[in-house]
């Protein structure tokens, strides 16, 4: 197994950072994980808010005990210069396992998330039913 370097670990500690301060509902803590161009592109085909539009949505979120929580389970990160992407395998208590993937960005010696998508991986084995689903859903 390779050793973590130094920007791998800064990237995953804010990736736990961002988690965490959505389990406990720590909103200033959360956005602060975010470059000021942010996107969050949600499950549902409609979501995808810049930076603003997020934290309208989210701050209702934020003012109970805790907004949502989702738990890192497995994560790869890679580089080019200042630029890294990441993906996340994790686990919540609704959802089960879900994806979490993204873009963060050094800004002067701090990394921050410039993009993150969250998604429902869907096993092979019936991804042509959820597909006749969603299909059907999106239809109403």
């Amino acid at each position: 197994m390779a050793e973590t370097t130094p920007d791998e670990a800064a990237v995953g500690a804010v990736l736990d950072a961002f988690h965490t301060a959505a389990a406990t509902a720590d909103e200033d803590a959360y956005f602060a994980t975010m470059t000021d161009d942010f996107v969050f592109v949600g499950t549902d085909a409609t979501e995808r808010w810049d930076r603003v539009a997020f934290e309208v949505f989210a701050r209702p979120h934020f003012e109970k005990e805790s907004a949502w929580v989702y738990r890192s389970v497995e994560r790869h990160i890679q580089f080019r210069g200042d630029v890294g992407w990441f993906d996340e395998r994790l686990h919540n208590v609704n959802y089960g396992e879900t994806r979490g993937s993204g873009v963060v960005v050094r800004d002067g010696k701090t990394w921050r998330i410039a993009q993150y998508v969250l998604s429902f991986p869907i096993p092979n084995d019936i991804a042509g039913d959820v597909v006749k689903q969603v299909k059907a859903a999106t239809k109403r």
